[in-house]
């Protein structure tokens, strides 16, 4: 039997009553992945004897009466940057194969004592430096909506994991885009939550000050059954914020308030941006008449939507980036030096051992990084690049704080194009960090945003179109509710074709116009 379609309330619904168990609920996360995973390589490493101890745990504690746990028997894929112990953590890199952590992460920590089944780790671009998990030492993803194209990066497997119906939720990490822009690529929701909201202890770092981690689910109520799980204060992390968090699942229906019921986001300011305006070239025809279908969408349900101008995030936020995280990344990955753990090369002396492990252990988008990084804060250029960055960076968060004065979220593409075929940006760097030019503004700024699907591409395989909202720090409710009125006009994320030979008129048929209801399960 196959349990690919049930949510991850549905999987605790269905435990709790004894339907089915956590074992069998396992079962078919590992058969669908064994059947599927020769076309999409989401996952790189699986732990069936751990995971169904775990599994087996979960239903003794049903059969006993006790509490399971609010996430009791989910399959869960973690992004192979986030420690499980017992099972390898590569962050998809030549360097750390073999390296097998003596620890969990917090989130880790947090899933299991909620009842969830860590039961693989998901494929990445290496280190989580990449937009389409090309960069994987490991071998690529595939896109599941059609599997020439990629799933995004760099939480790529995670996402392929959920739009292909391995699991209900996935984790993934996002420095710069790398949870929203693979939910938009692969027709899902992906939250990036407020910077501190969500422990990073154990997760292997990129840029410290960028990185977070977030889930990604086909339900906004798995969104924040997830969330309700890992937003926890950590004294293991001290910029975890230590604010109380609220009740996620209160904001999920916001029609039930008096008054409400015909427009539940009354009263709510969605702004668009000017300058996007002055984008059109840059932005792909569909993904621009998704952005604004979903905009009347939130109209009709009773959003005010105005007019907000970001020009410094919009225009120099890509170059800030791309030079406040490599300079992150060279001082992070200084401690991958062949001597402590991970990839080693027996040399005669210290400086060809570090050559040598670094040289042949990175990969070349890695070395890119690492470069760049260590070239803005070398003597005499880093006043001129990293101190003006930071500068920019102070700039960014004034303005998105000023935008905030005259709305409540704001809406944007979660991409410049929907998903683009394999290797056709893998050797032009520069136009695959475009790919993230409307996300890594709010990781600079650390606000939270979502991405869901608000339609479809045309032609014969439809590809999915993200939007993104992003609100004030601590938003998520704001985010939460606004995505659930939108689920109910459009449908929660169905699973994806998963590159098979079943017609594509089905496809075609069911994802058809922008907008429209969504593609189903083949």
């Amino acid at each position: 039997m196959s349990f690919s379609s049930l949510s991850a309330a549905e999987i605790v619904g269905g435990i709790r009553k004894r339907d089915f168990s956590a074992v069998e609920i396992l079962t078919s996360f590992y058969e669908r992945a064994e059947s599927l995973e020769p076309s999409l390589h989401a996952l790189l490493h699986r732990a069936p004897e751990i995971a169904r101890k775990h599994a087996a745990a979960v239903d003794a504690a049903v059969a006993r009466g006790e509490d399971p746990g609010p996430l009791a028997g989910v399959p869960v894929v973690l992004k192979d940057n986030m420690c499980v112990r017992g099972m390898p953590a590569t962050c998809a890199s030549r360097i750390l194969e073999g390296w097998i952590p003596p620890y969990d992460a917090t989130v880790t920590e947090l899933l299991e004592t909620s009842g969830a089944v860590v039961a693989a780790k998901g494929n990445m671009d290496e280190f989580a430096m990449g937009s389409s998990t090309e960069f994987s030492a490991f071998g690529p993803a595939s896109n599941p909506w059609d599997t020439e194209r990629v799933p995004g990066g760099s939480s790529g497997g995670s996402a392929v994991s959920v739009a292909a119906g391995y699991t209900p939720l996935a984790l993934g990490s996002d420095t710069g885009g790398s949870i929203r822009q693979p939910a938009s690529f692969c027709g899902i929701y992906g939250l990036k939550p407020t910077y501190g909201l969500v422990s990073r202890w154990g997760l292997v770092a990129f840029a410290s000050s960028l990185d977070q981690i977030g889930p990604f689910a086909r339900t906004v109520e798995d969104l924040a059954l997830s969330l309700s799980v890992i937003a926890r204060p950590d004294p293991r992390d001290a910029t975890s914020s230590r604010r109380e968090r609220p009740d996620y699942f209160a904001s999920l229906a916001p029609w039930k308030a008096p008054g409400r019921e015909s427009a539940p986001l009354a009263g709510k300011r969605i702004a668009v941006v000017k300058e996007l305006r002055n984008r059109k070239d840059s932005v792909a025809a569909e993904v621009d008449d998704v952005l604004h279908k979903t905009l009347a969408l939130c109209r009709e349900e009773g959003a005010e939507i105005v007019e907000i101008s970001l020009p410094v995030s919009l225009e120099f936020g890509l170059p800030c980036y791309y030079i406040l995280a490599p300079a992150e990344a060279s001082s992070n990955l200084a401690r991958f030096d062949g001597v402590r753990y991970g990839l080693s090369s027996d040399q005669k002396s210290l400086i060809d051992l570090y050559l040598k492990t670094r040289g042949s252990g990175f990969g070349n988008e890695v070395k890119r990084r690492i470069l760049t990084g260590t070239y803005v804060l070398s003597s005499g250029y880093y006043d001129a690049y990293y101190l003006t960055a930071q500068k920019v960076r102070q700039l960014m968060k004034k303005e998105f704080a000023a935008a905030f004065a005259g709305c409540d979220l704001i809406a944007l593409p979660t991409a410049p194009s929907p998903a683009f075929r394999k290797g056709e940006l893998v050797n032009d760097p520069i136009q695959m960090y475009l790919a993230d030019v409307f996300t890594l503004p709010v990781n600079l700024a650390g606000l939270p945003a979502l991405s869901l699907n608000g339609g479809f591409t045309s032609g014969e395989k439809p590809l999915p179109v993200g939007v993104q909202f992003i609100a004030p720090k601590w938003g998520e409710p704001e985010l939460l509710s606004t995505a659930a009125v939108l689920e109910k006009k459009l449908g929660t994320a169905k699973i994806a074709p998963c590159g098979c030979a079943k017609a594509s008129a089905d496809r075609a048929a069911d994802a058809g116009i922008a907008g429209s209801e969504r593609g189903g399960e083949i």
